[in-house]
């Protein structure tokens, strides 16, 4: 889990969405309440699931460590395969654009000519 939120992509789109709750939870009072609550639950629910969880773990901790190197192969493998997982979401964001609007123009261009 922590090598894939390291991955720059993914870090930067948490660190955007994250930016996108704390405005829009500041904003506006009635959100704010409605996130307090839903927050409180989920400390809770993880609070509760990690404590009920500790015991199973620990007796699949050969599992739980070959799963670990096999997914941290894969993310290695997805870093050199695909490297815009390496690039930050607002630069994957601004070529995307970039790309639609050459497309387009290259259609207009076609369609005209």
């Amino acid at each position: 889990v922590n090598q894939l939120a390291n991955l720059t992509l993914v870090s930067s789109a948490c660190d955007m969405v994250s930016a996108a709750y704390a405005s829009t939870r500041e904003s506006h009072p009635y959100i704010r309440t409605v996130c307090d609550a839903a927050e409180k639950g989920m400390r809770s629910v993880t609070e509760a699931t990690a404590s009920c969880m500790q015991p199973v773990l620990t007796t699949l901790e050969t599992q739980v460590a070959a799963a670990n190197e096999y997914a941290s192969k894969g993310l290695d493998k997805l870093g050199e395969k695909i490297p815009v997982v390496q690039k930050p979401m607002d630069q994957v964001i601004s070529e995307t654009k970039e790309l639609m609007s050459s497309t387009v123009a290259d259609a207009k261009h076609a369609v005209s000519s």
